[in-house]
């Protein structure tokens, strides 16, 4: 782990940008950006579409670390090359971004009100690869739908768990226990949820310090606890499925927190829009989600 990296995720201005859609989120993903599912053939061909809009994301005058702190990255993205360089690689070197890699393997059915996380049988290996790779921390979720004691603790037993295996292997974890922005029960897990997440932040050992992602919370600074915590090096929101503008503005009213956005960073970009319309378009997205993650 690069201290130079830590102490930009801990300290600077900004927000850190979700490029991290998987093999089952990617169709949609290419089809906001106006890539057909008729325009590529296999999976293969889909990866390739996808790894050349992020790269077009990647590569912009107005994708820099002046705004955004680190890149969260699908593993197929990791495994890619921009502009002849790997891609944390590229991401710290040439934009100093700091590189993270999305490690879940999706979603388990829900029970007991919860989606935990699938099995993990090569996490090992992939944790490996990361750091070979020059990755800084990883990002993992799990969706919490109803209030449901039993099985939100089982989702932050889960992530804890696992979160511990990535900091022994000397990177540092997003822990991304999501709530679910629909769920009749918002408010009330998420009252619940913090002291469950204090918890398991107590449970670490000394010096050992991760970053949540966690939905904006319908009561503003929730999380402030979390916020001021040594063993946090930063609290993250994601959008959740709020609209920019909905998103940018609950996160507004929450200090020392900052964002985590996927479809909100890239809603109005598309395949058919110049270079420049498309910087134009990218640079307003980011001023936004910026403006936003520093107004707290």
């Amino acid at each position: 782990m690069s201290q130079d990296q830590a102490n930009k995720m801990h300290t600077d201005k900004g927000f850190i940008a979700a490029l991290d859609q998987s093999g089952g989120s990617t169709p949609t993903a290419l089809a906001a950006y106006g890539v057909t599912e008729g325009s590529y053939s296999g999976e293969e061909e889909m990866f390739d579409m996808v790894h050349a809009m992020r790269t077009r994301i990647m590569v912009s005058p107005k994708f820099t670390g002046d705004r955004i702190l680190g890149a969260i990255l699908f593993k197929e993205t990791m495994e890619r090359q921009v502009e002849g360089k790997d891609t944390a690689d590229y991401l710290w070197e040439e934009k100093g971004i700091v590189p993270f890699l999305k490690i879940d393997s999706g979603l388990a059915e829900e029970v007991d009100g919860v989606q935990m996380m699938k099995p993990m049988p090569g996490l090992d290996e992939l944790l490996a690869r990361a750091n070979e790779k020059h990755i800084f921390g990883t990002k993992m979720r799990s969706v919490i739908k109803s209030h449901n004691p039993q099985g939100m603790q089982a989702v932050v037993d889960q992530q804890f768990e696992v979160a511990k295996k990535i900091l022994a292997a000397g990177l540092v974890p997003i822990i991304e226990p999501e709530v679910d922005i629909h769920s009749s029960d918002k408010s009330a897990i998420e009252d619940a949820l913090a002291p469950m997440l204090q918890a398991g932040l107590d449970s670490l050992d000394e010096g050992q310090r991760v970053i949540f992602k966690l939905t904006l919370p319908d009561a503003d600074n929730l999380y402030q606890g979390l916020t001021a915590s040594p063993r946090v090096l930063r609290v993250v929101a994601l959008s959740g499925g709020y609209s920019r503008d909905e998103a940018n503005a609950r996160l507004s009213r929450n200090t020392d927190v900052v964002a985590s956005f996927s479809r909100a960073l890239a809603n109005g970009l598309s395949v058919d829009q110049s270079d420049e319309e498309f910087d134009v378009h990218l640079d307003a997205s980011i001023q936004s989600i910026f403006d936003a993650s520093v107004a707290g």
